[in-house]
């Protein structure tokens, strides 16, 4: 699973639960606050990500928002991928280390610091 759409599932799901560590919630409100900054408040990725959150569950949804992730291309922006990395950390460390989580950046990336795997292509 890509990394960014885990996160934003194992945030939404946190958010809509009162027991849910105080860490992961704000991690997760991290990235959406970096999602609204990148793309907008209205953009359709936040907006598929504002429904999400009422419907954690509900697996439309969640297609929603990879449909939505992979239009914005958020995939390729390194600091939406660390706050992605961030909240996985709190949510599922061993699975972010054990690479779980698919993280490909292209473009103008100078370095990606972690444990994980993936695929990292450097210039255009």
């Amino acid at each position: 699973m890509e990394l960014i759409l885990a996160a934003l599932i194992a945030g939404a799901t946190a958010a809509a639960k009162d027991t849910a560590a105080v860490a992961v919630k704000d991690a997760y409100n991290g990235l959406k606050d970096l999602l609204k900054k990148k793309l907008g408040e209205t953009s359709n990725l936040v907006d598929a990500v504002n429904k999400l959150e009422k419907s954690p569950d509900r697996e439309d949804r969640k297609a929603t928002v990879k449909t939505e992730l992979e239009l914005a291309k958020v995939n390729d922006d390194p600091e939406i991928v660390k706050k992605a990395e961030e909240l996985m950390k709190q949510e599922d460390p061993e699975g972010l280390q054990g690479g779980k989580y698919d993280i490909h950046i292209t473009g103008g990336t100078q370095g990606v610091v972690g444990k994980n795997s993936g695929t990292v292509n450097m210039g255009k």
